[in-house]
């Protein structure tokens, strides 16, 4: 009885939170249209912009599930701690993906048990830089610049690697992830036989319906990731701008790198969008180190990443990444504005 009047109030309760929800976003685009208007279009446009790379990622993933691949990257893992936290720091330095056209292929092999340190490693290390970011960077803001990013890319993902590795004594994966909708939709349902491999999934019936439900799994977690990232950077733009940075991180002082990591990072969204801004903040007087913390505490500290993980993950793992970029940030920023 007391489960069925717990019930009974478990709905309403939720339809007047959703309620409660559509009157606030009325009263505030009925208030501030033009600003929700312009968030809703730069959001739109923001989607579309990643599609090309998000998609991909999805199509991989739900490929992985449905072929059975999941398990032997899982098995892959087993008794290699130290050299898969090293490959993935390295690969994650080195291959064009960002925190969120990475995502559900992370959120899969958490799901299917690989250990949370090597998907540290390469989640940590992924959104700070590529060989395109790499010319782009070198083009920018000079060549000692852009090879300190990418050494402190992979040093970021070997530290973080590393101490995950010794906080959470090789367990599961699937211990960091949430036990809500967005997480268990993507664990994965064995109906193949727990061993099997196959990977034309075109051929059977089960395969194919694990595929189209990974893949409709992973598109919903990536549209309710993406969407607040998105609005939430139309909302930093026009709040923000490069002047009104520069007063925090552009005076050479010692609390230069603490602020560029603490005040400028959640502002940096887009890798490209930030190298003329840092550009700028150099030319304003912004110090070496805390243009390095800046760039690298921007791909994991900012809105974007933050938003694009936190729904995934349980607040302990959460908080163990961002204490991991923020302190791997300013290590870099340090390091580098001492060898520079």
């Amino acid at each position: 009885m007391a489960d069925q009047t717990a019930a009974s109030f478990s709905r309403p309760t939720r339809l007047h939170l959703a309620g409660i929800g559509l009157l606030v976003f009325a009263i505030i685009t009925w208030h501030w249209a033009d600003f929700v208007w312009n968030g809703a279009v730069f959001t739109v446009e923001g989607l579309i912009a990643v599609a090309p790379l998000v998609v991909p990622g999805i199509l991989l993933t739900a490929w992985i599930m449905a072929s059975g691949a999941d398990q032997i990257i899982s098995r892959a893992f087993e008794g290699h701690m130290a050299r898969a936290i090293l490959a993935a720091a390295a690969i994650g330095a080195i291959t064009p993906v960002c925190g969120v056209t990475v995502l559900p292929l992370m959120v899969g092999l958490l799901a299917a048990g690989v250990p949370l340190a090597p998907v540290m490693a390469f989640w940590l290390s992924s959104p700070v830089t590529d060989p395109a970011m790499l010319a782009t960077t070198a083009a920018t803001l000079g060549l000692a610049i852009a090879i300190g990013k990418t050494v402190a890319a992979f040093g970021l993902g070997l530290f973080g690697g590393t101490v995950t590795a010794f906080l959470t004594a090789g367990k599961s994966g699937q211990s960091a992830l949430r036990k809500n909708g967005l997480a268990s939709s993507l664990k994965t349902r064995t109906c193949c036989g727990a061993a099997s491999f196959s990977p034309r999934v075109w051929l059977n019936a089960n395969r194919r319906e694990t595929f189209f439900r990974q893949g409709f799994a992973t598109t919903r977690l990536i549209l309710i990731c993406l969407i607040p990232a998105f609005f939430a950077e139309f909302a930093l733009n026009q709040a923000l701008t490069p002047g009104s940075l520069a007063q925090y991180v552009g005076a050479d002082k010692w609390w230069a790198i603490p602020a560029a990591v603490f005040v400028g990072a959640p502002a940096y969204i887009d890798g490209y969008a930030a190298l003329p801004l840092t550009r700028g903040l150099i030319d304003n007087g912004m110090s070496p180190g805390a243009a390095m913390a800046f760039l690298v505490s921007g791909g994991v500290v900012s809105i974007w990443g933050a938003l694009a993980i936190f729904p995934v993950l349980r607040l302990r793992p959460f908080l163990l990444y961002l204490a991991l970029a923020v302190t791997g940030s300013l290590v870099a920023g340090y390091a580098f504005g001492w060898v520079y």
